[in-house]
């Protein structure tokens, strides 16, 4: 009897570490669902929108200028940010104090990305951090779960003048 439950509770253990494995490479190299908190992507994406994000793209060097994606915070390891692609390595960005006053060039150097977010105003990105390493990124937003009445993709930048190449 004894025997029998052992057999029965290691082979417990063994399906449970399988299936754990399959569903880690999967969160991990397909995607997953994400839940994006904060003001910095309104209108295209609200507090508390629910979101499923791939991750094949960053594998293969797939992220384009216009995509939104999840990144590591470069402030803050410990928390992820939603932002979207405003230059890749190489581009120049022209950057605007908040007060819209001062305006400047910043060079995307090689192997990072410049994100901002769609609220400028109300926004934390690489115009305060920077440009951020391309390794952060972990994956890109392309389609809105909730509210239902969002269900879709989702729709282009609302400051879509920022893709210019001047």
């Amino acid at each position: 009897m004894l025997r029998g439950v052992l057999g029965k509770t290691f082979r417990l253990i063994g399906y449970t570490i399988q299936y754990g494995c399959i569903a880690h490479c999967a969160f991990e190299y397909i995607g997953g669902v994400v839940m994006c908190s904060g003001p910095s992507m309104e209108p295209t994406i609200q507090n508390s929108d629910i979101v499923f994000a791939e991750n094949l793209s960053r594998h293969f060097y797939g992220i384009q200028r216009g995509d939104i994606v999840i990144a590591k915070s470069p402030t803050d390891p410990k928390s992820n940010i939603c932002k979207r692609v405003i230059g890749l390595e190489g581009d120049k960005i022209l950057t605007n104090s908040p007060s819209d006053f001062f305006k400047s060039h910043s060079y995307v150097p090689t192997g990072h990305v410049w994100l901002e977010g769609d609220n400028l105003q109300n926004s934390t990105d690489s115009r305060y951090y920077g440009p951020i390493p391309y390794g952060l990124i972990r994956g890109r937003i392309f389609f809105k779960i909730w509210p239902l009445s969002d269900f879709g993709f989702l729709r282009d930048s609302p400051n879509g003048h920022r893709f210019s190449d001047d």
